[in-house]
């Protein structure tokens, strides 16, 4: 992703959503619904093949053109109608102009009888940052993916297994960039035999490019005055891409719907959470005799997104991370004050590099409901207290109390919660692949798959021992209020951060501290935090007290992130380490080398940690990743960013590297 891509411009003069930049209508003017019914619904023959769908199968469309997200609801609700309780669906769509929050629901209005899923998708949609968007809907039973880009650019970057396509761009003449051969390549890379599709084109390059892909294709009768549409099946599967295959999402079955998870932090919270809403009995172990007593127990932690105008691995990770942390909250928290507070961030450009930076981010062409460059006037006025300086206002941002998110994930029926046992050693069970997981004293938990959340204890397990982990001490520290400080309405972000008052307490910090590892608060910490408050906003230390704070009377915590080598998260499958380096040591020769060896995974091992400072970010949509490649779901992420957090990238690039040491 090397762009952004602007919302969509609409035309509601006839009452209507029309295209400004198409000129084309997003659905029939007769009726919209009886269109989707007749072209997508009736002719993937949906209702039969949801109705035939087994317990616990999952069914997979995938769509070519979002728009208004009516394709999406009507399959939905066909979905609950027809397909067994247990069974689920995942809805994967694409989309290169996203409409805004109000248009969307705007349109949606237009359907009294999907009233109840258009509410439930509009409590999630917001302004769609470009790269890729992760909805949880039905309580996990339907899996939205919504990618925001050019179709030609994000299909290459997906891995999937789709069953049925809704082919529902603008008309070839009004949008012939996205009907090319290429497009039709990928519909079919990402099909099996019998994957279906339908369109409402007839249009002769349409029909000729899918029969050349290897689908079989007809002309139908089509919706109302449109004599003819199109459908079609895959009879003819295309070769599977190269691709290198430790980097491959693993295909790896389960006889058991059991997980072990170590850690009740946000980490482990999260995968246990989305585990356990596709079904699966989890156990969650941890050491404390609460959850959320490491990183995740501050009081407060900041939403927001420090991004490259480069739209680098990092910022594309962050980008889908921060609108799925925000979909979660406005999912399962209140915005109370107290649990969380959707009130901004205000990202201050302390220097000449950081304004530089925010200004190549303004250039990127983001929506401005996402981030948009605000001068000290107006960065004043939002913040409700005078700072010397302007920067990026991020609206949609704001903070919340990790233990709440961490504490509510972990409540589900379906998530057993073991606590004040630690987990000593994680053994394998030769005789089934299921996974033990032994304290002190003996078992504490089995299930057919384990997940390692343990930050950097991630180190003590045998089978993960290689992974590099490396700590951080940070410390943060809280003042309490006053009638001055009190006025701060949004979130201040520079060197560090200073959050609004939560039960009268502000929270500011973190120290980054790598030479030692002590977890007791100490002054020259608070003095540290302190003093970069006064340096990002002296209007608001002096509202605080000033220089009459005296370290010693400081509140606060410390705590050990964890993160790797180059700063990004490792989650994913989990291989045997000599038998991965002896199965790739040709790349130490030759870094070019198309082997096609399977990498030697650790049958049901899985590992969410590294998270570092951006944890409340980056590891509730890790959770995604992990649910999905144990559930052969769409990854929630495009190819090249799942291969940028796999955890074998490390072993990787030390073969790589052996080479030039020879």
């Amino acid at each position: 992703m090397s762009q952004a891509f602007p919302p969509a411009r609409l035309d509601w003069s006839t009452g209507q959503p029309v295209s400004a930049d198409y000129g084309d209508v997003y659905f029939s003017r007769e009726s919209g619904l009886d269109e989707t019914h007749h072209v997508f619904i009736e002719h993937n023959q949906l209702p039969q093949r949801f109705a035939a769908l087994a317990p616990e199968q999952l069914f997979s469309i995938g769509e070519t053109g979002f728009g208004t997200g009516l394709n999406f609801l009507v399959a939905w609700q066909c979905f609950l109608q027809h397909a067994p309780a247990s069974a689920r669906l995942s809805f994967l769509s694409t989309e290169k102009h996203p409409l805004t929050a109000a248009d969307l629901a705007q349109a949606q209005a237009m359907w009294p009888e999907l009233a109840a899923q258009a509410a439930a998708l509009q409590q999630q949609y917001d302004a769609m940052a470009p790269g890729w968007h992760r909805f949880v809907l039905e309580d996990g039973r339907v899996i939205l993916t919504l990618l925001i880009g050019d179709v030609l650019e994000t299909l290459p970057q997906l891995e999937a297994r789709i069953d049925a396509w809704f082919l529902d761009g603008f008309a070839p003449a009004k949008n012939p960039e996205m009907w090319q051969p290429a497009l039709f390549q990928q519909l079919a890379r990402l099909s099996h035999r019998g994957t279906t599709l339908a369109t409402f084109t007839s249009a002769g390059i349409v029909r000729r490019g899918l029969e050349d892909a290897g689908f079989s294709i007809e002309k139908v009768a089509g919706h109302g005055k449109k004599r003819d549409m199109t459908r079609g099946q895959l009879q003819h599967p295309p070769h599977a891409e190269w691709r290198a295959p430790w980097y491959a999402l693993p295909q790896q079955t389960v006889s058991e719907r059991s997980a072990v998870v170590i850690g009740a932090g946000i980490a482990g919270a999260s995968v246990a959470r989305s585990l356990a809403n596709r079904g699966w009995q989890v156990t969650v172990l941890d050491r404390h005799p609460l959850a959320a007593q490491e990183a995740s127990g501050n009081p407060q932690g900041v939403l927001y997104t420090k991004l490259s105008p480069h739209f680098t691995p990092l910022t594309q990770l962050v980008l889908s991370g921060y609108g799925y942390t925000l979909r979660t909250l406005s999912q399962l928290l209140p915005e109370d004050g107290v649990q969380w507070r959707r009130c901004g961030v205000l990202q201050l450009a302390g220097d000449a590099a950081e304004e530089k930076r925010q200004q190549g981010l303004t250039a990127a062409g983001l929506s401005p409901h996402i981030l948009r460059r605000v001068d000290a006037a107006e960065a004043s006025a939002i913040a409700g207290i005078e700072v010397s300086q302007g920067g990026l206002y991020f609206e949609q941002g704001g903070w919340l109390n990790p233990p709440s998110l961490v504490n509510t994930l972990l409540d589900h029926p379906n998530i057993t919660l073991r606590l004040g046992d630690a987990v000593t050693e994680l053994a394998q069970n030769p005789a089934d692949g299921g996974w033990v997981a032994m304290g002190s004293d003996g078992p504490l938990a089995i299930g057919s798959i384990a997940v390692a959340a343990t930050a950097n204890d991630t180190m003590q397990f045998d089978p993960t021992y290689y992974l590099p982990v490396k700590r951080i001490r940070g410390q943060v520290t809280e003042l309490a209020a006053t009638a001055a400080s009190g006025q701060l309405q949004t979130v201040l972000c520079g060197e560090g951060y200073i959050a609004p008052a939560r039960q009268g307490r502000h929270c500011l910090g973190a120290t980054f501290k790598f030479e030692y590892e002590d977890l007791a608060a100490n002054d020259a910490e608070h003095t540290e935090n302190l003093a970069m408050l006064a340096g990002m906003a002296p209007r608001l230390y002096q509202a605080l007290g000033g220089d009459g704070i005296a370290p010693a009377q400081c509140h606060g915590r410390a705590a050990l992130r964890c993160t790797s080598p180059d700063y990004l998260p490792m989650v994913g499958a989990v291989v045997d380490r000599d038998a991965f380096l002896d199965c790739y040591q040709q790349l130490a020769r030759d870094a070019s080398l198309k082997l096609t060896a399977e990498p030697p995974l650790i049958r049901g091992l899985y590992v969410s940690t590294a998270h570092g400072s951006r944890g409340m970010v980056t590891a509730p949509l890790a959770g995604e990743i992990i649910a999905s490649l144990l559930n052969d779901e769409p990854a929630p992420l495009p190819s090249s960013i799942m291969d940028a957090v796999n955890p074998s990238r490390f072993l990787v690039r030390d073969l790589i590297r052996q080479k030039h040491r020879d």
